[in-house]
């Protein structure tokens, strides 16, 4: 009986032509693939301007620092995130302020949220946890508060709130293609958008050293660039992403335990997690079955040791602390078959007998 993994990272043809394409044109950087991903990838999100960058945690720093947001700043985040999202604020020099989660849909509470603006918030970070949409009423809070916010959208490929899919929901948006994601590069990488013209500019200069078009840095910054050869393999992959969604919403529809999702919106499962009671015995039932699985995120961030001095540190973030241990990953990803989505739906239904 064959593994199911919680990724089958997507490799066909079509990306070997581009990559090696690429390889044979002898431009490996700086060249046309990075421009056309930009224009391409902008277009599909619906924002104004996108540019290609490193990673998805370079996108959140270099989101950051295109925002001015540094030392004496507050970036309000939740705690039920991948580490980046909060480590980011502190490498530019400014303070993560940890909020809870919504009980019903996971995503940064928006009450919580307005209730830890003060003076020195300068953003709040928005995560569209799994690829579940966050609140609207975040997008109300900035603007009525006067900061930006922020869109952590490194899972939310083809993620959708009442029409607007990620990436032009806020002021700018970071995007990871990491192999595991809903679209990958072929490696690391990741995506900087914005809905606003005068950070464009900026957003742009900002990933090339600060360079202006007369090839001087106005700006302090640095090479966040991606190469030739990974925007080559992600234009392919935005062909065959929305073909890739409509498989995890498909295979999600299959597993069906209960998850919630947003009115108005559309999830993009980048995972698909159980609340579970036992979420041990639960994956160590999904792995005698031969299907891979696993908890996110056990420990909320604000509880890891690299924020041990923060003054969070100790705080008790009611949802969060309940939650965080005990959400369960299983496989939704577009390459299973259709024997393995009824093996997943067997084993959970048997697990749900027996727990």
């Amino acid at each position: 009986m064959q593994r199911i993994p919680l990724a089958r990272p997507a490799w066909d043809e079509a990306m070997r032509d581009a990559a090696l394409k690429v390889l044979d044109s002898g431009r490996w950087v700086k060249g046309p693939e990075n421009q056309a991903f930009a224009e391409e990838f902008a277009h599909w999100c619906g924002a104004i301007a996108a540019t290609p960058c490193h990673n998805g945690s370079a996108a959140l720093i270099a989101a950051l620092r295109i925002l001015s947001i540094g030392p004496g700043d507050e970036v309000i985040v939740p705690s039920l995130t991948f580490i980046a999202t909060a480590t980011a604020v502190s490498l530019v020099g400014a303070t993560p302020v940890f909020v809870d989660v919504e009980r019903d849909y996971w995503c940064i509470d928006p009450a919580e949220a307005e209730a830890a603006i003060n003076k020195k918030t300068k953003a709040v970070i928005g995560v569209h946890l799994f690829g579940q949409a966050f609140s609207p009423r975040l997008r109300e809070i900035c603007d009525a508060n006067n900061i930006a916010l922020i869109e952590d959208a490194a899972q939310a490929h083809g993620t959708e709130l009442e029409g607007k899919r990620a990436g032009s929901i806020g002021d700018i948006a970071c995007f990871s293609f990491f192999p595991s994601k809903n679209m990958a590069v072929g490696g690391e990488g990741g995506m900087i958008t914005t809905t606003r013209p005068d950070l464009a500019e900026k957003m742009l200069r900002f990933v090339n050293h600060g360079r202006n078009d007369a090839l001087e840095s106005v700006e302090l910054a640095t090479n966040l660039r991606m190469s030739e050869v990974q925007a080559a393999i992600g234009r392919v992959q935005l062909k065959a992403i929305d073909e890739w969604i409509s498989k995890r919403r498909k295979n999600a529809t299959e597993i069906n335990q209960g998850t919630k999702i947003r009115p108005n919106s559309q999830h993009s499962w980048h995972q698909y997690c159980i609340l579970s009671e036992n979420p041990s015995i639960l994956i160590n039932e999904l792995s005698a079955a031969g299907i891979d699985a696993k908890i996110h995120y056990p420990t909320p961030c604000h509880r890891q040791a690299v924020f041990a001095n923060h003054h969070q540190h100790g705080t008790i973030l009611p949802v969060t602390d309940d939650i965080a241990s005990r959400l369960v990953a299983v496989p939704v990803h577009p390459g299973l078959n259709q024997e393995e989505v009824e093996r997943i739906v067997t084993t959970l239904s048997s697990a749900k007998e027996t727990n």
